[in-house]
């Protein structure tokens, strides 16, 4: 799928937040989400010494949608920065995958092959985990 204008946007808004709030060992990477309606809503990855208490940028921004009662995701971007040069855009984790499909499967902007793309999240991810008697 083609990256838009609008799509660039949301990549600049994540950069623009990292690069104001880049804090070595705690914050390098930020996520934006753009809802259907038009909102974006930005956040920042939490890092901790134990990793699995750790918060991955895309969650904090969807959880930020929803807090704000907007939760039908358009769009979703996440960029990691070192505190030098351009924050890159990066592919979701596949905890962020699973999530993201959960949440009305967005479009996510990703990096490959030196490119931007974009595409669905359950199409990112192969044999989504489901239970049977609770169908999404």
């Amino acid at each position: 799928m083609k990256i838009s204008l609008r799509d660039r946007e949301l990549v600049d808004e994540a950069r623009r937040l990292i690069r104001r709030r880049y804090e070595p060992d705690r914050h390098h990477v930020a996520a934006a989400v753009r809802t259907r309606s038009g909102r974006v809503f930005t956040a920042l990855h939490l890092d901790t010494y134990v990793g699995r208490c750790s918060i991955c940028a895309e969650a904090a921004a969807v959880a930020r949608a929803a807090t704000e009662g907007d939760r039908e995701l358009d769009t979703i971007v996440a960029v990691r920065f070192r505190g030098r040069g351009q924050p890159r855009v990066v592919s979701p984790c596949g905890a962020c995958r699973e999530l993201l499909a959960d949440y009305g499967d967005p479009l996510i902007i990703y990096s490959n092959n030196g490119g931007l793309h974009k595409a669905r999240a359950s199409r990112l991810l192969p044999a989504k985990y489901s239970r049977p008697e609770e169908p999404r």
